[in-house]
């Protein structure tokens, strides 16, 4: 996405807040406050649109990352239960 992304503007399919936790690279759900940027403020809703200085839209292909890890452990499992 070009340019920042302004604390109104939402996605024209579905509405949600584009400037948001779950769209900045600092989002991590295994960091503390679910954030890797130890100077940024506490935020609660991590969905909802917030005034928060370190934000940084994460650059990735929707769909992108999480399907590829999730795609692994599934056939991780499928292995386990193979029969030889």
């Amino acid at each position: 996405m070009e340019g920042k992304v302004g604390r109104r503007e939402a996605c024209p399919f579905c509405m949600s807040d584009l400037r948001c936790c779950l769209n900045c690279q600092f989002y991590d759900p295994g960091a503390y406050n679910q954030c890797r940027e130890l100077q940024a403020e506490r935020v609660l809703d991590k969905d909802r649109s917030n005034f928060c200085d370190w934000f940084s839209f994460r650059e990735s292909i929707a769909g992108g990352g999480m399907s590829e890890g999730k795609g692994s452990a599934q056939d991780k499992l499928k292995a386990l239960f193979k029969s030889s």
